[in-house]
């Protein structure tokens, strides 16, 4: 008898490992996942997909209204409806992977105690999930970026839109690394969770989602720079409208921090799994 169909599952040794080739054989479940999360999330609701454009456009006039006309926050020149929108639009793409990723375990305990697959399948899921969603609403602001410039209200989109495609997946992998990270520990430590929240809003007030770095006195604006999601941020805006400035240098060390955010985040998940599921 032939043993070729046969499969071997053997715990993982290695301190970082991860099979890409495992993954991409079970490309199609990663498919069925996110057709899952399409079908289910709007679900019985009277709008359905529009609330995916419409969500973004409510936040940001709310944006606008307390941020723009209340607080009369500056919003270096360009319109504050596409400037609230630009922070808003990228912060969501951010903070889905980071929320989603950090219920990783919790979530699908019950489908991970009854099959095998690779545990990664469910946050790679979950970030096509969110590009998805993210790709719906950019093109929406990409509308209204047109539709602004064309009306000559000081919006300048520029050839850093470019970096656009790097910028999109760098944000999906730093929030796809912290949520590894916050699932890993969670699991086991539920109480986390309320810290990690508190951390989650906290990170948003020190990201330039609704003001601009420019208008931070020097030293702060340098110390919100080390956030890592504020040079994407800053670096989509300035891209689309021209605004604010391309801080290079920390760009690319929000890159590095990037990188071992995701390593780390890996390292610790592929520990954790193993033996999870006598924890939840």
């Amino acid at each position: 008898m032939s043993n070729d169909n046969i499969s071997y599952i053997e715990s993982k040794n290695k301190l970082f490992s991860v099979d890409f080739r495992e993954l991409f054989r079970y490309r199609d479940l990663i498919w069925l996942f996110v057709k899952r999360d399409l079908a289910n999330s709007y679900k019985q609701t009277v709008l359905g997909p529009i609330w995916i454009l419409i969500n973004p456009l409510l936040s940001t006039t709310v944006f606008t209204v307390i941020f723009g006309i209340i607080a009369g926050i500056p919003t270096d020149g360009v319109p504050p409806f596409l400037f609230y929108m630009s922070g808003n639009v990228l912060w969501g793409f951010f903070s889905s992977n980071l929320n989603k990723g950090s219920a990783t375990f919790l979530s699908n305990a019950r489908i991970f105690g009854k099959v095998y697959f690779p545990r990664l399948v469910m946050p790679i899921a979950n970030v096509i999930f969110n590009f998805i969603n993210f790709a719906l609403q950019t093109v929406v602001y990409i509308i209204l970026v047109v539709v602004y410039a064309l009306m000559g209200t000081g919006v300048h989109p520029n050839l850093m839109i470019l970096l656009t495609p790097l910028l999109v997946l760098q944000t999906a992998l730093l929030g796809m690394g912290i949520g590894l990270i916050m699932t890993s520990v969670t699991t086991k430590y539920r109480d986390l969770n309320v810290l990690f929240s508190f951390g989650v809003s906290l990170l948003m007030y020190i990201t330039p989602v609704v003001y601009p770095i420019s208008k931070a006195p020097l030293g702060l604006g340098t110390l919100l720079l080390l956030n890592p999601v504020a040079p994407i941020v800053e670096t989509y805006r300035y891209a689309f409208l021209g605004s604010g400035d391309f801080h290079w240098v920390y760009w690319l060390v929000s890159l590095g921090v990037t990188a071992l955010i995701l390593m780390f985040g890996l390292v610790i998940f592929n520990k954790v799994e193993k033996n999870f599921i006598d924890t939840v």
